[in-house]
């Protein structure tokens, strides 16, 4: 089908005239908080306790913008005639915002879940060597993050949720068993009525 020579203007012009007859709103930041989109990238924020310094993040930030420093620690062995083992841990997590893109890289390639978005965006400061925050800063920022979204009610439950949910039952079924049992051992062992008055 053969374009209508100048269709595009037509359209470009058309946003243009929708634009001018909306209302103007103006945000009245900072004194009332903005209304951020659910997956606003702001900062990024550390689960310490998820962190195997496995260096991945670092590794992959196409900026250079993560520091990790982190040392080895040996582990006594868990059972007799066992073997110890040794694990790294953390030291230093750092990031220089001043020279971070904001891609998520990071992210989504960390295999622990130990990176997340928050919202957050006022960390202005008045010198650039203060943009680099150390994980007590972006711990702090984890607790803005918001909880994922609800799942669809129509979705099916996970593999690990169900299996969880069906020991719970069996667990349920089995205490509720025994306590009938123990209530038919106690109403076995209490003297019948017509014994009491025959004792008497």
């Amino acid at each position: 089908m053969a374009r209508i020579p100048g269709s595009g203007l037509a359209k470009g012009l058309a946003v243009t005239l929708r634009t001018m007859t909306k209302k103007t709103v103006t945000e009245r930041y900072p004194d009332v908080e903005p209304e951020l989109p659910p997956r606003t990238r702001g900062v990024i924020g550390l689960f310490e306790e998820n962190c195997t310094v496995c260096m991945l993040c670092a590794r992959e930030c196409p900026d250079w913008c993560i520091y990790i420093d982190s040392h080895k620690e040996t582990v006594p062995a868990a059972t007799p005639g066992g073997r110890e083992r040794s694990r790294n841990v953390l030291d230093r997590f750092a990031i220089d915002f001043s020279l971070c893109m904001y891609c998520g890289i990071c992210i989504e390639v960390c295999p622990f879940d130990a990176l997340f978005w928050s919202p957050e965006f006022e960390y202005a400061e008045t010198d650039i060597h203060e943009l680099t925050h150390e994980r007590d800063k972006l711990r702090e920022w984890m607790w803005t993050v918001p909880a994922p979204p609800a799942l669809d009610p129509h979705a099916e439950e996970p593999k690990e949720i169900a299996a969880a949910h069906k020991a719970a039952d069996k667990l349920a079924a089995a205490q509720a068993a025994e306590a009938a049992e123990a209530a038919e051992a106690a109403e076995a062992a209490e003297p019948k009525p017509e014994e009491k008055e025959g004792e008497s």
